[in-house]
C-alpha cells in the first residue's frame, strides 16, 4: 500500500511539472515572437496551444540516430541521467506548509546537490559523442557550473542565516512578516543572474553558442534523446525560478495563486533577457563569476552576520 501511494505522489508531482515544462517551451515561443513582432506558434490547436505535445510527437517519431565512433552505452545513458536528476529535485520542494515528496530538514541541500550532479550528465554527453565540438561545449558547460555553483550556495547563505534553518518550509514561514527581497536586495539580484548562468541561458549560453559550437554539448543528439536533455534544461529553468521566489519572494505566505503568478514572471524574465541581450564572451562569463559574484556574496555574508551578532536577532535555537 506504501508504495502504491508513493507511486501516485511521484505522479502528481511530476505529470503536472512535464506539462509546466511543455507550456513554458509555447510561452517561450509566443513571447519571443511579439517582441521580434512576428506571430509563432499559431496552427496547431487553437493559438497555437498543441503545438509542445505535436513537437514531443515528432521528436518520439524520429529516428535515434548513434554516431559510429561514439561510446554507444553513455552516449545514451548521458540525457536520461540529466532528465533524472532534474525531475528528482523537485521531490524536495513543497508549494504548501504540508510535506514535500521527500520532506526533512536539509531539503535544501538536497536540492543544491541534485543541481551539482547535473554537471555530470553534461560531462557524459560531450566526452560519449566523439565529437571536438561536444566536447568543447562540455568543458566549458562544467567550468561555468562549478564557478557559478559557489557564488549560488554563498548567495543563498544569508537566507539561512536569517531562517535558522535549510528547510524550505521553514525559510518561508520566516518570511511572514517581511520578503527576504527587500532586506537582502544585494542577494537577490545576485541570485537571479547567478541562476541564469547556472541553466546555461542567455546571456551564458556559451557552452551551446551555435556561432562557435554549433549546438555545444549535443550536438551529436536527435529525436527523443534530444528532448530529453530539453526538458532536463526547461525543468531546471522552472526549479530555479520556485527556489528563487520561496527563498526571496515570500513563497506561498500569500496563497497558493500569487506564488504562481511570482513564478510566471520569473519564467518571463528568463524570456525577455534571452530576447534583448548580447551572448558575454567567455572570459568575461568566468571573470564575473571568479571576479565579481564571489566577493560580492562573500561581503554580503559577513555584512549580515554582523548584523545578526550585533544586534542579536537569531532565533532562540541558534544564539551565539
Amino acid at each position: 500500500m506504501q508504495i502504491f501511494l508513493f507511486v501516485i505522489s511521484t505522479l502528481v508531482t511530476l505529470v503536472p511539472l512535464l506539462i509546466a515544462i511543455a507550456f513554458f517551451t509555447l510561452a517561450e515561443r509566443k513571447i519571443m515572437a511579439a517582441i521580434q513582432r512576428r506571430k509563432g506558434p499559431n496552427i496547431v490547436g487553437a493559438w497555437g496551444l498543441l503545438q509542445p505535445f505535436a513537437d514531443g510527437l515528432k521528436l518520439l517519431m524520429k529516428e535515434i540516430i548513434l554516431p559510429r565512433k561514439s561510446y554507444h552505452i553513455l552516449f545514451i545513458s548521458a540525457p536520461i541521467f540529466s532528465l533524472t536528476i532534474s525531475l528528482c529535485s523537485w521531490s524536495f520542494i513543497n508549494f504548501t506548509f504540508d510535506e514535500a515528496l521527500f520532506e526533512n530538514s536539509l531539503n535544501l541541500l538536497f536540492i543544491l546537490a541534485f543541481s551539482s550532479l547535473g554537471i555530470f550528465g553534461i560531462i557524459l554527453a560531450g566526452w560519449a559523442s566523439n565529437s571536438r565540438y561536444a566536447f568543447l561545449g562540455a568543458i566549458r558547460s562544467t567550468a561555468q557550473l562549478i564557478s557559478y555553483e559557489i557564488a549560488l550556495t554563498l548567495i543563498i547563505l544569508p537566507c539561512l542565516i536569517a531562517a535558522s534553518s535549510f528547510n524550505l518550509s521553514a525559510i518561508v514561514y520566516a518570511q511572514i512578516q517581511i520578503s527576504f527581497i527587500f532586506p537582502f536586495l544585494p542577494s537577490a539580484i545576485l541570485f537571479i543572474v547567478a541562476m541564469l548562468a547556472e541553466t546555461n541561458r542567455a546571456p551564458f549560453d556559451l557552452p551551446e553558442a551555435e556561432a562557435e559550437l554549433v549546438a555545444g554539448f549535443n550536438v551529436e543528439y536527435s529525436s527523443i534523446m534530444f528532448a530529453l536533455f530539453f526538458l532536463a534544461e526547461y525543468g531546471n529553468m522552472l526549479r530555479m525560478a520556485v527556489l528563487f521566489v520561496l527563498l526571496f519572494w515570500g513563497g506561498w505566505n500569500m496563497g497558493l495563486g500569487i506564488f504562481l503568478i511570482k513564478v510566471l514572471l520569473i519564467c518571463f524574465f528568463f524570456i525577455f533577457i534571452r530576447t534583448n541581450f548580447p551572448r558575454l564572451r567567455y572570459d568575461q562569463l568566468m571573470s564575473l563569476g571568479w571576479k565579481i559574484f564571489l566577493p560580492l556574496s562573500l561581503s554580503f555574508i559577513c555584512f549580515t552576520l554582523g548584523m545578526f551578532i550585533n544586534f542579536n536577532l537569531f532565533l532562540p535555537h541558534l544564539q551565539f
